[in-house]
């Protein structure tokens, strides 16, 4: 039985579906860990030192003279 343009495209669209949906478990899972590690880190006064401050610089616009 030859499925119809719809039904390929609906077939189509679970399959993707549910590679997204285990795409996401894993993702999910390892955001977890992550943050897991991130806390413990954090727990244990695991710091990073603090960003230097950004050196703000001066732009200067040439203007063409007209002669």
């Amino acid at each position: 039985m030859e499925l119809t343009e719809q039904q390929t495209h609906l077939k189509n669209l679970l399959e993707q579906r549910n590679d997204l949906e285990s795409a996401l478990t894993k993702n999910r899972e390892l955001y977890l860990k992550v943050q897991g590690a991130i806390e413990y880190l954090t727990q244990t006064g695991v710091t990073l030192p603090e960003p230097e401050p950004e050196v703000e610089t001066e732009v200067v616009e040439e203007v063409a003279e007209e002669g």
